[in-house]
């Protein structure tokens, strides 16, 4: 029997998959490790073992401690899965970029969860760094992790990650990309793979607002290269001491809106429900891929799972609100029509006449307004119906068959969220637009828009 005694032993071995759709502009051969198959659904679940391991055999960690760590959350995870197996209580200080769904999935697999200000620096008493520190020293019996300047953290990775890539690959890779956090990853498979082949380029991807890049260019720490963002999982506003710049080649730089795009690319065109940090190593291969040859053989590793992002980058809400995502709105279906004007009724017109209209513009939907406020709307299908039980309706005024007001919404709302109001009840939707009148979308506008 093949048995597993416990789920830390299905930590690694995750499969390397070939990307094709997303990466048919990209000479060579280029793959994908695709870290969510651990079962913390992160790479973090490696070097969060291994940090546990060490602290065992150095004596640190003693049976009914207590795991402290500042983490956005993938590292709590792989902590967390330790704890359980071991008995370990664990603490988690995380900042508030991290997504809702981070927080909640480290509460559920047990651990307590302090949330720090991200716009804070380093050595600021509130940074998740200090805080987690700070319990390291008061609570007895505790360790404090520590994954930025752990070097068990890049071990993990020199002993797993980078032989699993050299093996899968045959030997023939030609490229690593990866994106730079704490330094374990990028460094510690560098580091094997730089052993294994020196001619192995190592790229590192980072993001606007951290200061890695600068660093890796000049050897400056230049705090005016840090401002907040958004992506999540890698970019530092230090240096960690897990980084041994000597085995990467280059850095680049992605901005969070081409790393969130490029993610969702990802999960639709391949399949592979991946992070943050997977687009924008990805977009990072994009920027450089003047660099590449036909004959190459590229490794881009995909950290962790799309679950952990789904009030955020798989949320076209939150998209939008970021000007992420270029969607269809209201006002562009207006302006898709050439300014056709609004035919209204009001309240007092015959039945008849609102007929004639419908037939005159081949219209469905007519609002209904007494003056400039919207008294409520008649449409073809209620009509019908009334007609077939009285056929005398065609006399009465507009007044004594009002259907429902339609909804009133912004010129901003996006094509989706329009097609959810309207209904059975609802056979269209109004709003204002710059010159305060009335503009109106119907079911058919939304088909049509879509078919474009």
């Amino acid at each position: 029997m093949n048995i597993k005694n416990n789920v830390l032993e299905t930590i690694g071995n995750t499969p390397i998959i070939k990307l094709n759709k997303v990466a048919k502009d990209v000479p060579g051969l280029v793959l994908a490790k695709v870290d969510y198959f651990n079962p913390g659904n992160s790479i973090k679940d490696r070097m969060a073992l291994k940090m546990v391991e060490v602290a065992e055999q150095e004596g640190r960690l003693k049976p009914g401690g207590t795991i402290i760590e500042g983490t956005s959350g993938n590292t709590g995870m792989g902590l967390a899965l330790a704890a359980c197996v071991k008995g370990y209580k664990c603490i988690f200080v995380t900042t508030d970029k991290q997504s809702k769904e981070k927080v909640d999935i480290l509460k559920a697999v047990g651990a307590d969860v302090i949330v720090c200000p991200t716009n804070v620096l380093p050595e600021d008493p509130r940074s998740y760094y200090s805080v987690a520190k700070r319990l390291g020293k008061e609570i007895p019996n505790s360790v404090y992790m520590n994954q930025y300047d752990n070097l068990a953290n890049r071990q993990a990775h020199y002993e797993s990650t980078g032989p699993e890539i050299w093996e899968q690959t045959g030997g023939k890779i030609t490229h690593f990309v990866c994106t730079a956090g704490t330094g374990g990853t990028i460094t510690g498979t560098a580091k094997y793979l730089k052993e294994k082949n020196p001619n192995i380029q190592v790229w590192a991807i980072d993001v606007y607002g951290s200061l890695l890049t600068k660093y890796f260019n000049t050897g400056e720490l230049d705090m005016n290269e840090v401002y907040p963002y958004i992506s999540e999982g890698f970019g530092e506003d230090f240096l960690p001491q897990n980084y041994d710049m000597s085995v990467i080649d280059r850095f680049e730089q992605v901005t969070d809106r081409d790393g969130a795009i490029v993610a969702r690319r990802i999960a639709k065109e391949e399949g592979l429900f991946c992070g943050y940090s997977a687009g924008s190593c990805l977009q990072g291969l994009y920027q450089l891929k003047h660099l590449l040859k036909p004959t190459d053989v590229t490794v881009c590793v995909f950290h962790d799972h799309g679950s952990r992002y789904v009030g955020k980058v798989y949320n076209d809400q939150w998209m939008m609100e970021r000007g992420f995502l270029e969607v269809k709105t209201f006002k562009d279906i207006v302006n898709g029509r050439g300014g056709k004007k609004l035919i209204t009724v009001e309240p007092q017109h015959k039945v008849t006449e609102a007929i004639a209209l419908m037939k005159k513009y081949d219209i469905e939907q007519i609002p209904v307004l007494n003056g400039k406020e919207q008294v409520g709307s008649i449409s073809e299908s209620g009509l019908f119906q009334k007609m077939l039980a009285d056929t005398d309706v065609r006399q009465l005024t507009v007044a004594d068959v009002l259907e429902h007001s339609y909804p009133l919404v912004d010129m901003s709302t996006p094509i989706e969220k329009l097609g959810t109001l309207i209904n059975k009840e609802n056979g269209a939707v109004l709003a204002l637009d710059e010159k305060g009148d009335y503009q109106i979308v119907t079911k058919y506008d939304i088909i049509q828009s879509l078919a474009k």
